[in-house]
């Protein structure tokens, strides 16, 4: 067995899984572990977000952690080792962890930050050092040579400036404690990002971490002085001009800026894309709800009901489904490949839920053949794990319908777009006191409106209006769920 054979045995690589059905990439959000800890099979190392959902991941192997390739906040490719793992610690001294690779942006920065080559002053960070030099220009007849300028950010950084200072050579000094090769700090592309984003010059951070490596604490602890006003400061400070004096308004230095990715990067590629492939047409009714609501509270106090979620979502949802069940041929679906309309005989209904993350659609399997007390269970546990951010990939996926309640947040009704794939959306408004006509008096009576949206190549208008007034039906006369269900 030669030694790369019996290395690649005993230090195992865990790659960032497929933890969704066909999922590219997934964000590390934060690591449980760090070099040195023993993990077991199955113990959750760290918590990555996909385009659909945060996951903790475990990992399959008994030993001790060996190296993190990524750091937090890095986004990874499904396939790429993410740690390694030594399983025979017992055998002798592991060599030093491999180069990480650097995100993107962070090696951009670096590039930038050093065009005269980088040194490795972290293990894992940056290149080694260069043993070249850039060839000086030839000069021209009857011009001295001059020397080669240093870029206007890495002048800026050297001289502890914000604006770019006139260029000038710079002569390498000798490598110290927390210095680079060009007098540059020590510290992880993860911290110099922060320092960026805080305002820090990182040339002014004392350092603790070791051989002089600035850590992320102590570029908060440099901020936390900082955030308070300095008179000195204040003193040297430019004036602000009023937009009356240029006529232009500095507008950047008011906005912010957020990366788009994990679910809401995915949620606005599934919308664009199922409002631009299926025509959507939508159709309203508003509904006298104030016997459903009735029902509601009598079924709060129902013994068979004891401990779950009872509210007028759930009633909504069987109406739904008894509706469905009338219409069978509504829960559909477009196969554009194979130019086919795929009826299927089971209904997942997707409950659209807003997050932290932003706006996902987990559903409840088969949920045309469960028991009121069933639903209203699923129902509670699909809501509250929704909320904890644990929902699993596999909960979003095989969605037939979907309901997106927009009356919790006080709203009539609205022109929900379909989840991708799925043959019909219901939106359901505010339950509000209104005046209506019940039995021939004007009465306050407790209203709603209902929308539903529907992929006009499966469902066409008739079909669309009869699923849409079987679901106002039932919600004005309630008992309609024993006598259609």
């Amino acid at each position: 067995m030669t030694a790369s054979t019996a290395n690649a045995q005993r230090f195992r690589e865990f790659k960032m899984p497929d933890v969704g059905e066909g999922l590219t990439e997934a964000e590390i959000l934060k690591w449980y572990v760090k070099p040195g800890d023993t993990v077991t099979d199955g113990q959750v190392v760290c918590e990555v977000e996909t385009a659909k959902a945060a996951v903790e991941l475990p990992i399959p192997y008994d030993g001790v952690v060996h190296e993190l390739t990524f750091g937090e906040g890095v986004t990874v490719d499904v396939g790429t080792a993410i740690i390694s793992v030594d399983t025979d610690p017992g055998a002798g001294p592991a060599p030093a962890p491999a180069t990480v690779q650097t995100p993107p942006e962070a090696a951009k920065a670096e590039e930038e930050a050093e065009p005269q080559g980088r040194q490795a002053v972290l293990v894992g960070y940056g290149a080694a050092p260069s043993s070249t030099k850039r060839r000086a220009r030839k000069p021209q007849a009857g011009v001295p040579a001059q020397p080669e300028p240093v870029s206007a950010a890495l002048q800026a950084e050297l001289n502890g400036r914000t604006a770019p200072a006139p260029a000038a050579p710079v002569t390498p000094v000798a490598n110290g404690a927390g210095v680079g090769a060009v007098g540059r700090p020590l510290a992880k592309p993860p911290v110099r990002k922060l320092a960026k984003d805080l305002g820090i010059d990182l040339a002014t951070v004392v350092p603790s971490g070791p051989d002089g490596i600035i850590t992320r604490e102590d570029v908060h602890a440099a901020a936390a002085p900082a955030a308070a006003p300095a008179p000195a400061a204040a003193a040297v400070a430019p004036a602000p001009v009023a937009p009356a004096e240029t006529g232009v308004v500095n507008a950047a230095a008011r906005e912010r800026r957020v990366p788009v990715k994990g679910v809401r990067k995915a949620t606005a590629q599934a919308m664009v894309s199922s409002a631009f492939t299926a025509p959507h047409v939508t159709e309203f009714i508003t509904v006298d709800v104030t016997r459903t609501m009735k029902l509601v509270q009598e079924l709060k106090q129902d013994p068979d009901m004891a401990g779950l979620r009872v509210n007028p979502l759930l009633l909504v949802a069987r109406a739904f489904l008894v509706a469905i069940k009338r219409h069978p041929e509504v829960n559909a679906s477009w196969d554009e490949a194979q130019q086919e309309i795929v009826y299927k005989d089971y209904v997942n209904l997707g409950i659209a839920a807003a997050t932290p993350r932003g706006l996902i659609v987990p559903n409840i399997k088969d949920a045309g053949v469960k028991t009121l007390p069933q639903l209203a269970e699923e129902l509670g546990d699909l809501v509250a794990t929704a909320r904890e951010g644990k929902t699993s990939p596999a909960a979003m996926t095989g969605g037939t319908v979907t309901i997106t309640n927009v009356g919790v947040f006080g709203v009539d009704t609205g022109t929900p777009i379909l989840n991708p794939g799925e043959s019909a959306i219901l939106a359901f408004g505010a339950v509000k006191l209104q005046p209506w006509v019940h039995k021939g008096k004007v009465k306050a009576r407790q209203v709603t409106t209902l929308a539903l949206s529907f992929d006009h190549r499966l469902i066409d208008g008739e079909l669309g209006s009869k699923l849409l007034a079987d679901i106002a039906a039932v919600l004005e006369r309630p008992k309609r769920l024993i006598t259609w269900g």
